[in-house]
């Protein structure tokens, strides 16, 4: 196999380990054996859409945009008014596919999700009426607010994109994706979500407050427009079929055995890290590595390198790791932990 092309290590991305936040350094040329051009565009254009209205949050966005390439689903955690719910919606206009919003409620119950099967009185049968996470993309807002028995209905719709009803088999169309958010503050009238649910999601990606210069950006912006939010000024960038050629062209992007050594040996120090009580599984280590591609990807390289990797760690393993409750007590963070682990390890060269 012909050997990916090294960049200058002096152009190299320059991604802290404390700091798993974006980066944008002027990227080596070389000859890319992937035609990555077309997906580079779409990016720019989805983000360049969604920059009508948001001001900031450039790590979500990009996240999410990984999210849709690697045909995985995301948690959207932050405190409320920090646009998690907007950036999903405008993220879903630019894709011209379905999209479904679920508002998730203590009283909800799984039929409202999934469907149910009504009596048709002119044929005398019963007729299956299917329920909103029918749709390419689904927004499920504050999903820790239904109780455990609705967020078991999500199980295998989001682990095998099927659900099955009285016996039948439903497959979902293609792209079928789900975007949740969360409130991580408030507790009353909330349910944890369980750890195999949390183990479903790709990323758990943790929204923070604007900087200084970002919220007067988005007072200007508030006021220009005059408190009003005009979804249909977004337009679509990408369809169906472009989403699905994209997420065949990730899996071509080149990864060398030293870094998938150096994956599964991140993912297996969580399993024996003193600071944790329960680990990352495989579909974690599977999770980085097809996150990786796709930053790759987005960046113009048709191979994969360790920052790409430690760049999406984070958000893949922020909800999938469980503290003891020793490291809980002192205050000790996931993050941290994390940064532990990359920190230990010796980066692939």
């Amino acid at each position: 196999m012909e050997q990916p092309i090294e960049p200058n290590p002096e152009n190299k991305l320059n991604t802290e380990i404390s700091n798993p936040s974006i980066t944008h350094d002027e990227q080596p040329e070389f000859q890319s054996r992937i035609e990555l051009e077309p997906l580079q565009k779409a990016v720019n254009e989805i983000k360049k859409e969604i920059s009508k209205i948001i001001v900031g949050q450039e790590d979500l966005i990009e996240l999410l945009i990984i999210s849709i390439l690697t045909n995985g689903h995301s948690l959207i955690e932050g405190v409320p008014g920090v646009a998690k719910t907007i950036t999903a919606k405008l993220l879903a206009k630019t894709l011209d596919i379905d999209f479904s919003r679920i508002q998730f409620t203590p009283d909800l119950m799984p039929s409202d999700i999934l469907g149910t099967s009504v009596f048709n009185v002119k044929t005398n049968e019963f007729e299956f009426k299917k329920g909103p996470i029918f749709s390419n993309l689904v927004l499920i807002d504050e999903i820790n607010r239904a109780p455990a028995k609705t967020q078991a209905a999500l199980f295998e719709v989001m682990a095998e994109r099927q659900i099955t009803m009285d016996g039948i088999c439903y497959e979902m169309e293609q792209p079928f994706l789900v975007f949740a958010t969360q409130n991580p503050i408030e507790q009353e009238g909330t349910y944890r979500l369980p750890e195999a649910q949390l183990d479903r999601f790709l990323f758990k990606i943790s929204v923070h407050y604007p900087s200084l210069e970002n919220e007067v950006q988005i007072l200007k912006e508030n006021h220009k427009r005059r408190d009003i939010i005009n979804f249909d000024s977004i337009k679509p960038v990408l369809k169906a079929a472009e989403i699905a050629h994209f997420q065949q062209l990730i899996k071509q992007v080149v990864v060398e055995d030293h870094l998938l050594e150096y994956i599964a040996a991140i993912i297996n120090n969580t399993r024996t890290n003193a600071n944790l009580f329960l680990g990352a599984s495989p579909r974690a280590s599977i999770a980085i590595l097809n996150a990786a591609k796709a930053n790759a990807a987005i960046q113009g390289r048709d191979f994969v390198t360790p920052d790409d990797i430690k760049r999406c760690t984070f958000a893949v393993l922020q909800h999938r790791l469980v503290l003891t409750p020793e490291r809980e007590m002192e205050a000790f963070t996931v993050d941290k932990v994390v940064n532990q682990i990359l920190e230990t390890l010796e980066i692939p060269r």
